[in-house]
């Protein structure tokens, strides 16, 4: 079974530095996810020079088809080292998942990895190699949906220390905390907002160290299949309804004309909700099969607007936002890990007039770039067209 390694991560800079010494580079292929947390020596812009450095050298060479052995190699001899301190100018550590939830760490001079199952700790197999004189902890193991992986910074580690914590947040204390939160079972994203919110109240507000949380979570993919507009040839409606039965995961349906297909080939009708009704955007119904019917090229390019905006976010459950076709629309695609468009080549003739604002794209080129932002998101994308 293919898993989905669903990766965000969230930082702070030590205080009064205005840039991070820390970085994160990740790289997604179809057969796996690789990301390099690395931190580099004392902080400010020359940390952050070489902790950048290391991670893009790491993410290069996989983009090169270089096998991991060979990068952690490569990095251990390229980094040079503090001669005052006798320690290397950045420390790192690579993770790679792979589709299958195979799973291979490498570190070096980070903290250790935490890895959680079912809410609690689990130790991993881990063993030390030698490199260059430099001592590499590796571990492999098999990942399973549900799982979740958290590696840091020495500045979480460091979070209090000589402040409100004589010794800092040690490592037992990170792994408890961690053990509380991944049992309210949040994503990635809230997971390492949390880890970093938690260093900013015990580091007083003023880090006194660059600090970083990267968090990978197994999980089975969520799936979304849109159709877009009607098929050219009119033997086509039949297949894409049978292609839209036969998907797993959640359906929707933009255009008028599209939803009166479905509706005709399905035997139904579209409920239209007219309880969410907003001036800007055209009302949006159901179909029994189909999660969200909404109007065609108006609610595309408005989405493609909405996620333009790189901080745009999935909605949250129970938020208070505007809920619209528009909204509904980005959330169903945000949420979603393997998108399938099944795109109509037939061209609507009131698309074509001259009069409808500039900005007011065809419906293939919004389509286009919608997928386009979503494989920029780390989504993967498909497009059928018919």
């Amino acid at each position: 079974m293919k898993i989905y390694i669903d990766l965000e991560w969230a930082g702070l800079a030590k205080y009064a530095e205005e840039l991070c010494g820390d970085n994160v580079e990740v790289v997604r292929t179809p057969d796996f996810v690789v990301a390099v947390l690395a931190d580099g020596l004392g902080s400010g812009v020359k940390a952050n020079i070489l902790s950048k450095m290391t991670a893009k050298i790491i993410t290069t060479m996989f983009k090169n088809g270089a096998a991991l052995e060979e990068v952690v190699e490569t990095v251990s001899q390229t980094l040079p080292v503090c001669q005052k301190r006798d320690l290397a100018y950045s420390t790192f550590t690579i993770i790679q998942v792979t589709v299958n939830g195979e799973v291979y760490v490498a570190e070096f001079d980070n903290p250790t990895l935490f890895f959680l199952r079912e809410g609690e700790i689990i130790p991993l197999p881990w063993h030390e190699i030698e490199i260059c004189g430099r001592r590499i902890k590796e571990c492999r193991f098999q990942a399973v949906p549900g799982d979740v992986m958290v590696t840091v910074s020495d500045g979480v580690i460091h979070a209090g220390i000589g402040g409100v914590l004589n010794l800092g947040w040690q490592w037992s204390d990170v792994a408890d905390y961690l053990k509380k939160l991944v049992k309210k079972n949040p994503d990635a994203r809230s997971l390492s907002q949390q880890i970093i919110a938690a260093c900013e109240q015990l580091y007083a507000c003023r880090p006194g160290d660059d600090t970083t949380a990267l968090v990978l979570k197994i999980r089975t993919p969520r799936t979304l299949t849109v159709a877009v507009g009607p098929p050219q040839n009119r033997e086509d409606d039949r297949r894409i309804v049978q292609l839209l039965k036969e998907e797993d995961g959640k359906k929707v349906v933009c255009g008028g004309t599209t939803g009166s297909i479905l509706a005709r080939e399905l035997g139904t009708e579209i409920k239209v909700d007219l309880k969410e009704l907003d001036p800007e955007v055209p009302p949006y119904g159901k179909l029994r099969g189909i999660d969200l019917v909404t109007e065609g090229i108006i609610t595309l390019s408005k989405t493609l607007e909405l996620l333009k905006n790189p901080e745009t976010q999935p909605v949250e459950k129970n938020s208070k936002k505007k809920k619209n076709a528009v909204t509904l629309l980005s959330q169903y695609l945000l949420e979603s890990d393997r998108i399938k468009f099944l795109v109509g080549r037939a061209i609507n003739p009131a698309h074509q007039n001259p009069d409808l604002p500039l900005n007011m794209a065809l419906k293939m080129q919004v389509v286009k770039e919608i997928a386009e932002n979503l494989e920029q998101r780390g989504k993967q994308v498909e497009l059928l067209y018919f």
